[in-house]
Protein backbone atom coordinates (compact mmCIF):
# COMPACT_ATOMS: atom_id res chain seq x y z
CA UNK A 1 0.00 0.00 0.00
CA UNK A 2 2.74 2.36 1.06
CA UNK A 3 4.94 1.56 -2.35
CA UNK A 4 1.65 2.35 -4.43
CA UNK A 5 1.20 5.62 -2.44
CA UNK A 6 4.90 6.52 -3.48
CA UNK A 7 4.50 5.46 -6.91
CA UNK A 8 1.44 7.95 -7.14
CA UNK A 9 3.68 10.70 -6.20
CA UNK A 10 6.51 9.93 -8.25
CA UNK A 11 4.57 10.18 -10.84
CA UNK A 12 2.94 13.46 -10.05
CA UNK A 13 6.73 14.88 -9.65
CA UNK A 14 7.62 13.49 -13.00
CA UNK A 15 4.67 14.72 -14.68
CA UNK A 16 4.89 18.29 -13.33
CA UNK A 17 8.61 18.24 -14.23
CA UNK A 18 8.19 17.22 -17.65
CA UNK A 19 4.37 19.01 -18.44
CA UNK A 20 4.23 22.58 -18.06
CA UNK A 21 0.56 22.23 -18.64
CA UNK A 22 0.03 20.09 -15.52
CA UNK A 23 2.44 22.32 -13.47
CA UNK A 24 -0.19 25.02 -13.80
CA UNK A 25 -2.51 22.52 -12.92
CA UNK A 26 -1.25 21.02 -10.39
CA UNK A 27 -0.22 24.36 -8.58
CA UNK A 28 -4.03 25.96 -9.41
CA UNK A 29 -5.62 22.98 -8.47
CA UNK A 30 -3.37 20.47 -7.05
CA UNK A 31 -6.46 17.71 -5.56
CA UNK A 32 -8.39 17.96 -8.95
CA UNK A 33 -5.03 17.89 -10.99
CA UNK A 34 -3.97 15.12 -8.90
CA UNK A 35 -7.18 12.80 -9.12
CA UNK A 36 -7.48 13.36 -12.62
CA UNK A 37 -3.58 12.25 -13.40
CA UNK A 38 -3.84 9.38 -11.25
CA UNK A 39 -7.14 8.35 -10.68
CA UNK A 40 -7.31 7.81 -7.18
CA UNK A 41 -8.92 9.65 -4.43
CA UNK A 42 -7.61 12.67 -2.19
CA UNK A 43 -9.28 12.89 0.53
CA UNK A 44 -7.97 15.84 2.90
CA UNK A 45 -8.88 16.00 6.66
CA UNK A 46 -11.33 18.23 7.31
CA UNK A 47 -10.38 21.86 7.72
CA UNK A 48 -7.71 21.06 5.86
CA UNK A 49 -5.85 22.34 2.03
CA UNK A 50 -3.17 20.63 0.24
CA UNK A 51 -1.00 23.67 -1.12
CA UNK A 52 1.80 22.54 -4.18
CA UNK A 53 4.35 25.21 -4.52
CA UNK A 54 6.45 25.19 -7.15
CA UNK A 55 10.36 24.80 -6.65
CA UNK A 56 11.49 24.14 -9.53
CA UNK A 57 13.51 27.50 -10.41
CA UNK A 58 17.01 26.10 -9.86
CA UNK A 59 18.50 29.81 -9.61
CA UNK A 60 16.75 29.83 -5.81
CA UNK A 61 17.11 28.04 -2.47
CA UNK A 62 13.54 26.87 -0.66
CA UNK A 63 12.97 26.44 2.34
CA UNK A 64 9.75 25.12 3.85
CA UNK A 65 8.97 26.19 7.24
CA UNK A 66 7.06 22.92 8.73
CA UNK A 67 4.32 22.77 11.00
CA UNK A 68 5.54 22.73 14.83
CA UNK A 69 4.85 19.45 16.20
CA UNK A 70 2.51 18.42 18.24
CA UNK A 71 4.96 17.05 21.11
CA UNK A 72 1.49 16.54 23.49
CA UNK A 73 1.08 13.61 21.45
CA UNK A 74 4.61 12.82 20.42
CA UNK A 75 5.38 9.24 21.43
CA UNK A 76 9.20 8.69 21.56
CA UNK A 77 11.33 5.33 21.54
CA UNK A 78 13.84 4.23 24.05
CA UNK A 79 16.70 4.99 21.91
CA UNK A 80 15.13 8.68 21.50
CA UNK A 81 13.99 9.13 25.40
CA UNK A 82 17.90 8.13 25.81
CA UNK A 83 19.38 10.59 24.24
CA UNK A 84 17.27 13.15 24.62
CA UNK A 85 18.10 12.08 28.31
CA UNK A 86 21.61 11.96 27.39
CA UNK A 87 21.12 15.74 25.79
CA UNK A 88 21.06 15.68 22.46
CA UNK A 89 18.29 17.23 20.01
CA UNK A 90 17.74 14.62 17.74
CA UNK A 91 14.49 16.53 16.50
CA UNK A 92 16.48 19.34 15.37
CA UNK A 93 18.97 17.08 13.88
CA UNK A 94 16.43 14.93 11.09
CA UNK A 95 14.51 18.17 10.67
CA UNK A 96 17.45 20.18 9.64
CA UNK A 97 18.83 16.77 8.23
CA UNK A 98 15.72 16.06 6.10
CA UNK A 99 14.28 19.63 5.11
CA UNK A 100 16.57 22.17 5.46
CA UNK A 101 20.17 20.05 3.73
CA UNK A 102 20.35 22.45 0.63
CA UNK A 103 20.12 25.74 3.10
CA UNK A 104 22.35 23.82 5.08
CA UNK A 105 25.18 23.53 2.47
CA UNK A 106 24.91 27.23 1.66
CA UNK A 107 25.86 28.29 5.13
CA UNK A 108 29.56 28.93 5.68
CA UNK A 109 31.00 29.43 9.21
Amino acid sequence: MEDKKQQIIQKVISKAWEDIKFRKQLLANPVEAIEKLTGVKIVLPEGKELVVVDQTDKSKVYVNLPAEPEIDNLELTEDQLEAIAGGEQMMWKNLTDSLFSTLKNCISL
